[in-house]
């Protein structure tokens, strides 16, 4: 179950509502018994520092090189 906020433009209440994501209910208000607007926020993630674009470069030394092994054969 997820936790959804509306907005009721009625009374100008704003209020939480929890139902599954794949439902989409009529809300009504608490309060006044009108029928309520869901709120659509921006996601609470941010990403910072290097790597969460496809534009940025890997440093030299990220990431060490493997050593060979000499059991299999694959690794020639």
């Amino acid at each position: 179950m997820a936790r959804y906020d509306y907005h009721c433009p009625s009374c100008e209440i704003t209020f939480e509502v929890e139902h599954p994501m794949s439902a989409h209910p009529t809300v009504t208000c608490p309060s006044c018994g009108r029928e309520a607007e869901r709120v659509f926020d921006p996601s609470g993630i941010v990403f910072k520092g290097s790597g969460f674009y496809n534009t940025d470069q890997r440093g030299s030394g990220s990431t060490p090189k493997p050593e060979k092994c000499e059991s299999c054969g694959a690794c020639d």
